[in-house]
């Protein structure tokens, strides 16, 4: 982890955006991007001197761009801009949410092309320093001009008004005066969907690992054979996150004696493809995130509010639309949930004890008195069946705004939204099957499982004690899903 983020609009990544939205790690600017940030505001006012028609400068906004505003409404303009966009509804985002949009929105100021004094980018950096989050609804974007009410918000406490601004003082942090183009330099862009998308990402990719962990331990549980993991099998469809999938899982199965217990004489000649078409499916879903993670990073230092500012010339356009980070909100959606449907059929093989090759019903140790792992499974089919509803795309769903001058829209918010939900359904999915493994493999001792397993089986133990008879089971379904998402299964972090 970085000692100190320093911005400069082109070189943050992912990992950048988690350290400092949920581990408040310090953000600088570099200087040399300050002087371009000085030289884009000095063609914006060399341009309104000159009288030049500059949308948001001297012009209303969206279906209002047609009428002229006086130099001397210049101020009232950009405020009434944030006061008025100011209208989101719902929950707040979470504080680690805010902190990435802030800080991608001051990396995308200090690029040079937003037209803004240096004092703008300056002050979100001091309050993410000085932990100041203001409350940001979640709801009332469409993604397009960006996410104007979400970055109103923040721009309304950084000009001191509402208890944010109260907030700001607090912290002897200086509320600012918006000057031409300021307040639509802020509330032009995608950075609160991206904020979340960065941040989804990097979750995405630990849930996948562990996800290859829980795959691995249900294997071992129901003895099934780790062949199709063969990397030539994989060398000939040659899908790189395949390749990686079915790799990860020979790791996690390397020195087991439980499959050396049934290497011979096993009339089985074929396992399910919940377990024997692993790398195929999760393979596929990594190359979802892949793609989504490459849409992500390059966002997060794109120049996607408008006007923008090159050289002398200040040019109107459309970087604001946030289509491609909802498209990449709903690929991870649609990912996770085909990888929380391949998690549940594997949970579903080990509580069946006509599928789970003689493990006891439901992993209870006095069936029918007891039901063991009954409940969960149905836990874990709800938590599917969710995500498959929320898996529906958002990007698709476009509704006209702005009196139609707004005319598609990719609703980028309500995709960060769902695919957010998804991968909590999706955790709790795999702590279901973490924890159904482990019961599993209480009953195949005193063999051990492989290397790997073994290391996801101690870690689950640690927080959940092998299931002796009935209990309630959610504290422990929690506490494990927990634990997946701070990467405490993460066969890479073991």
């Amino acid at each position: 982890m970085p000692a100190t983020v320093t911005l400069d609009g082109f070189s943050l990544s992912i990992a950048d955006v988690v350290a400092v939205a949920r581990h408040g790690v310090p953000v600088a600017i570099a200087p040399h991007s300050l002087g371009a940030v000085t030289a884009s505001r000095r063609t914006v006012e060399a341009a309104a001197a000159r009288g030049d028609t500059i949308y948001g400068v001297n012009t209303g906004f969206g279906k209002l761009a047609h009428v002229r505003i006086k130099p001397e409404q210049t101020r009232a303009l950009q405020l009434n801009l944030i006061r008025s966009h100011a209208s989101g509804v719902g929950d707040p985002l979470p504080a680690d949410a805010v902190r990435a949009m802030m800080l991608l929105r001051a990396n995308v100021l200090v690029r040079g092309t937003s037209g803004v004094r240096p004092a703008v980018p300056e002050l979100i950096v001091a309050m993410l320093n000085a932990r100041v989050h203001p409350r940001v609804p979640s709801q009332g974007s469409v993604g397009a001009s960006g996410d104007l009410a979400p970055l109103a918000h923040l721009a309304l406490a950084m000009i001191g008004e509402g208890a944010d601004g109260t907030a700001l003082r607090a912290n002897r942090l200086r509320p600012i005066t918006l000057e031409a183009k300021e307040g639509l330099a802020f509330v032009n862009g995608t950075q609160a969907q991206t904020g979340m998308a960065a941040l989804l990402v990097h979750d995405a990719w630990v849930l996948w690992r562990t996800a290859h962990a829980a795959a691995a331990m249900s294997l071992e549980a129901v003895r099934g054979t780790p062949e199709p993991f063969d990397a030539r099998i994989h060398a000939a469809r040659p899908h790189p996150l395949q390749q990686r999938s079915a790799a990860l899982l020979r790791g996690l199965l390397d020195a087991s004696e439980i499959r050396e217990s049934h290497r011979e004489n096993d009339p089985r000649v074929q396992d399910a493809y919940s377990l024997r078409c692993t790398p195929q499916v999760l393979g596929a879903v990594g190359e979802g995130l892949a793609f989504a993670e490459r849409l992500v990073t390059t966002e997060l230092n794109a120049a996607t509010d408008n006007p923008l500012v090159f050289d002398d010339d200040v040019l109107s356009g459309g970087n604001f639309h946030g289509q491609p980070i909802a498209l990449a909100l709903d690929v991870i959606g649609i990912a996770l949930a085909t990888l929380a449907g391949l998690a549940e059929r594997r949970i579903e093989r080990i509580v069946n004890p006509d599928l789970s090759s003689g493990l006891p019903p439901f992993l209870a140790r006095d069936p029918g008195v007891e039901s063991g792992f009954m409940t969960p499974q149905i836990a874990a089919a709800a938590l599917v069946a969710e995500c498959r509803v929320l898996a529906t795309p958002a990007s698709v769903q476009s509704v006209p705004t702005e009196g139609n001058q707004e005319d598609i829209v990719p609703m980028g918010m309500t995709a960060a939204w769902k695919a957010e939900r998804i991968l909590g359904n999706a955790a709790r999915i795999v702590a279901v099957e973490l924890l159904a493994g482990a019961q599993g493999l209480e009953f195949l001792k005193p063999l051990k499982p492989g290397q790997g397993v073994g290391r996801t089986y101690a870690a689950v133990r640690a927080v959940a004690a092998a299931l002796d008879g009935d209990r309630p089971l959610t504290d422990d379904i929690e506490q494990i899903a927990g634990g997946v998402r701070a990467g405490a299964f993460d066969p890479e972090g073991q």
